[in-house]
């Protein structure tokens, strides 16, 4: 038995029924919209902030630990302080004493500049400890702001993954059942086109989305549907109304 030929009104009517299928997943995805990029943004941002407060907490450790030595630092100078005092009590003549006496001055200096780094230390800790605070408090919003998107990209997914998934089968299914090369083309034109739609419909005399009138003739020919038709200003498909609106009416209920 010969196969059946597949006139040019089915083929048209396969098109279009594709199209408004892959329309509905477009609208889908179009709902989610920058939702998925924002939470990547976000979780990016979270790791980022949780990152910048854990530099800080060893920036504010390492001067701790400055701290901790420039204090030992004083011990050990007033320690050598106590000793020179002892040893200038047994000293034998004045140029030890002197010699002394400069040991402890210079201690004593150290003690100073301890004490003075000690202070410049503690300043910068005070200073970091304030952006730590910041930054816990833009940490704390954006971990809010990340679960709220979380939670709506999770519903938005949760109540279109279904529809999606049927829509994909279907999409698939009308690809099936359409020529190799109608097939290629309607995905070339598809992908450069505004919005992806390859099959429009003619609206008040135009393609649908253009503002260029298509000729009476041109019009006719596509009521006829004997012959595929491409709008010479937008590049895409070109249905009749009536038709687009029977296949519209056949898509709706079919998933209705």
């Amino acid at each position: 038995m010969a196969k059946k030929e597949v006139t040019v009104e089915e083929k048209l009517r396969a098109l279009y029924d594709l199209q408004l299928i892959d329309s509905r997943v477009d609208e889908i995805r179009n709902v989610r919209g920058e939702l998925p990029l924002e939470v990547e943004d976000l979780e990016d941002e979270v790791a980022g902030l949780n990152t910048r407060l854990s530099n800080l907490a060893q920036d504010v450790a390492n001067l701790e630990t400055d701290i901790s030595n420039k204090k030992q630092s004083i011990t050990d100078s007033k320690a050598l302080i106590t000793k020179y005092e002892e040893q200038q009590k047994n000293v034998r003549n004045n140029r030890e004493f002197d010699s002394l006496s400069k040991e402890i001055e210079y201690q004593e200096l150290e003690i100073q500049l301890a004490e003075k780094r000690i202070k410049e230390f503690k300043a910068k800790i005070a200073q970091k400890n304030e952006v730590i605070k910041g930054t816990e408090e833009k940490l704390k919003a954006s971990e809010a702001h990340l679960a709220h998107k979380k939670g709506e990209l999770d519903a938005i997914l949760k109540e279109t993954e279904k529809e999606e998934k049927l829509l994909q089968e279907k999409s698939e299914e009308f690809s099936a059942s359409i020529d190799k090369h109608l097939l290629q083309a309607y995905k070339r034109i598809r992908a450069k086109v505004k919005n992806g739609l390859a099959v429009v419909s003619i609206e008040r005399g135009a393609a649908g989305g253009s503002f260029f009138t298509i000729p009476p003739q041109v019009q006719l020919e596509i009521a006829n549907r004997k012959k595929i038709t491409i709008d010479e200003h937008s590049g895409r498909i070109l249905v009749d109304a009536a038709l687009a609106q029977e296949e519209k009416e056949k898509i709706d209920s079919l998933f209705a």
